[in-house]
């Protein structure tokens, strides 16, 4: 059988916590590739490297030395959803859209959300509370193929 022997709907995965630190990202895909055994290995690898991007913008606009948590869950059986979320600063996830082709082709950066509208199935992003300790929490979905 592919996926899991048995789908369990709301199905939830303890959270991880991180550094804010891009030396992180390996820490990152090895629990998820622990998390997601028996998962076919396209959905694996698809949600290594969307979950790489999300602690890498979480690094990158995150206030230093501050922790990145990540959770994840299977939802309905079907929806296999993972969240990154950190204390950063006011900034809104966002795609540029300002950009021609060449601009795209020459970019150093700001590829990392467009990265994870194509890979994943949805995606999204959460403010929390001022009161909080954290600002944002950017989530990904991803379909999981019928058994």
């Amino acid at each position: 059988m592919s996926t899991l022997d048995i789908i369990v709907p709301g199905l939830y995965w303890p959270y991880r916590s991180y550094a804010g630190e891009l030396s992180e990202l390996a820490r990152v895909r090895a629990d998820l590739g622990r998390d997601l055994v028996g998962f076919e290995p396209d959905l694996v690898d698809a949600v290594q490297l969307v979950t790489s991007e999300l602690v890498a913008n979480s690094a990158k606009y995150a206030r230093p030395g501050g922790e990145v948590i990540r959770t994840m869950c299977l939802l309905d059986g079907r929806i296999l959803r993972v969240a990154v979320s950190d204390p950063g600063g006011p900034t809104r996830p966002r795609i540029p859209t300002e950009r021609t082709a060449d601009e795209w082709d020459s970019a150093e950066g700001q590829r990392g959300l467009l990265l994870v509208e194509n890979l994943a199935t949805s995606w999204g992003f959460y403010a929390f509370p001022e009161w909080s300790g954290y600002a944002t929490q950017v989530w990904a979905a991803f379909d999981l193929d019928p058994i």
